[in-house]
């Protein structure tokens, strides 16, 4: 099967032109007109993945390779030291990244992982109506995406709705409608902000929110009746 048939049916399932401006999903490496035999599916890319893979593999994932502009290949550079690996082996990459996040990995893991209803939801967040003691609800959270503790901002003991954005989405925090925000990534400053407008947070990783992109991603390629694989992606922190 070709990539462009490939592409075009990731296309039907969470369409590209949702992406945000900002994004760079889409086929970054590769040619539409390449047979593809085998797909893997990943997070991100690391040397070991890239290794690990056969020639010619196209290779789908959710964070872009190529996010900003590449003025240069320095190969001994990220990313360019990947992409050189990629192209000498003939290794395609899809990036479904800010358009998936939209379509498929916020419900899944609001009712999937959380177990809870989407009472609405509004772009990238999802509203979900729970009645719950921050507490609780917060050690819940931490089991739920198997993290050592539970990082929060408290700013009320009770919540009612809650607000779901996998990845990093505290850039969103002036628009958030609940008493509780999960996301990932949250800082300092995010925290200060989020104390002075009452509303409680629970920082729930960005790769710990992210990771079940392959898993979802898998059970709909199963119909094109190629091989796909799920790659074991890696965290880049440790935690001792």
């Amino acid at each position: 099967m070709k990539i462009s048939q490939i592409y075009d049916f990731l296309d039907s399932l969470s369409p590209f032109e949702l992406q945000e401006k900002w994004d760079n999903s889409g086929l970054l490496v590769g040619d539409f007109n390449q047979d593809v035999k085998k797909i893997v599916l990943s997070i991100d890319v690391d040397e070991s993945l890239i290794d690990s893979m056969e020639e010619g593999t196209l290779l789908i994932t959710h964070h872009p390779i190529i996010f900003g502009g590449l003025k240069q290949l320095e190969f001994n550079k990220y990313p360019a030291n990947l992409l050189q690996k990629m192209i000498q082996k003939n290794i395609s990459n899809i990036s479904m990244h800010t358009n998936f996040d939209q379509t498929h990995l916020n419900e899944y893991v609001a009712t999937e992982i959380l177990g809870y209803k989407i009472a609405q939801k509004d772009g990238f967040v999802a509203y979900l109506d729970i009645d719950e003691d921050f507490d609780f609800f917060a050690l819940k959270v931490a089991s739920a995406f198997s993290l050592p503790h539970a990082k929060c901002v408290k700013s009320s003991q009770r919540v009612k709705r809650v607000a779901l954005t996998t990845g990093s989405g505290s850039s969103l925090i002036k628009s958030i409608k609940a008493d509780c925000f999960l996301t990932g990534d949250i800082k300092y400053h995010d925290a200060m902000e989020a104390k002075s407008i009452n509303l409680s947070m629970i920082d729930i990783g960005h790769f710990e929110s992210e990771r079940f992109f392959a898993d979802i991603l898998f059970k709909h390629l199963k119909n094109l009746g190629l091989e796909a694989i799920i790659s074991s992606s890696k965290n880049p922190f440790t935690y001792i």
